[in-house]
């Protein structure tokens, strides 16, 4: 391997074999804008206090949050936005290089890739040039093999698009030189341990629209269990009303070990004594 990528990953994956990102990257995906992502700078140390080891945004709030990052936490930096509004379906467009990413110190790419319909031919070839630039300049490259939307339920997508719909586009992500593939909950354990094996490398699992706390920490015990190495949650960690326990809560069960029930305790533990002080500073 690239010595570039050996010591990158050594922040991307942790001393735990473990990687907890959280995505503030929403500003460029979501159809309408989300209020909590207004605060930046709150949203970046909270999931660090909180575990995360691996921040996901854009070029332009890494500019504006560096001095919320830790010393030892990673970025990755996104190179594409969705072109939500476009009348082309499944239109992701390409916004930043991999030399950028360089420049800037971040530790990772990270590429959305949506297959299907008349994109798919520019995505393919658009993640092979990433994978290349990545190889060659000592760069991780982190994936985003999901469904074409994720403003949907799982459970809408996976019958809109198919389990193979997901595992097809893991592989093909591996194939092209990704190091790390994030992907949907394909509905139960038994599926994304055939994306796991069929991927072969580092995988992590998406958050997703918002759902249950419960929900979401028994799909990561399960996803860990069948061989995720960790998260990338985005919208169930910065919409939360606790994001830094939610944060702490995905770590506990991730990079501890443990249980998903206790977990999910300490987590209602942590925001009825939130509630309970309404005027705390939660920095």
């Amino acid at each position: 391997m690239n010595l570039g990528k050996e010591f990158r990953l050594k922040r991307i994956i942790d001393e735990h074999g473990v990687s907890i990102i959280c995505a503030l990257d929403h500003g460029m995906t979501s159809p309408t804008f989300l209020a909590p992502l207004k605060d930046m700078p709150s949203r970046v140390r909270e999931a660090i206090r909180g575990g995360a080891n691996v921040i996901m945004m854009s070029r332009g709030f890494a500019r504006l949050t560096v001095d919320a990052f830790h010393k030892d936490t990673a970025l990755a930096l996104l190179l594409t936005a969705s072109a939500t509004g476009s009348t082309v379906p499944n239109q992701v467009v390409d916004i930043a290089r991999v030399e950028e990413a360089l420049r800037m110190g971040a530790d990772a790419v990270v590429v959305f890739v949506a297959l299907t319909g008349p994109e798919e031919a520019r995505m393919i070839r658009f993640v092979a040039e990433v994978g290349e630039a990545c190889e060659r300049l000592g760069m991780p490259f982190i994936a985003e093999a999901e469904y074409p939307t994720t403003y949907k339920k799982v459970e809408e997508l996976k019958d809109e698009y198919g389990f193979e719909y997901l595992i097809r586009n893991a592989r093909l992500c591996a194939e092209l030189g990704a190091d790390m593939v994030k992907t949907n909950w394909p509905g139960d354990a038994e599926s994304f341990a055939r994306i796991v094996e069929a991927t072969a490398v580092p995988v992590v699992l998406a958050g997703g629209p918002r759902i249950s706390d419960a929900e979401l920490l028994q799909r990561m015990e399960e996803a860990k269990r069948v061989g995720a190495i960790g998260c990338s949650v985005g919208r169930n960690i910065f919409t939360h009303e606790h994001p830094e326990a939610m944060t702490r809560a995905l770590a506990r069960v991730i990079r501890e070990g443990w249980p998903a029930a206790e977990a999910l305790a300490e987590l209602e533990r942590a925001v009825a004594e939130r509630r309970a002080q309404p005027e705390a500073d939660p920095e």
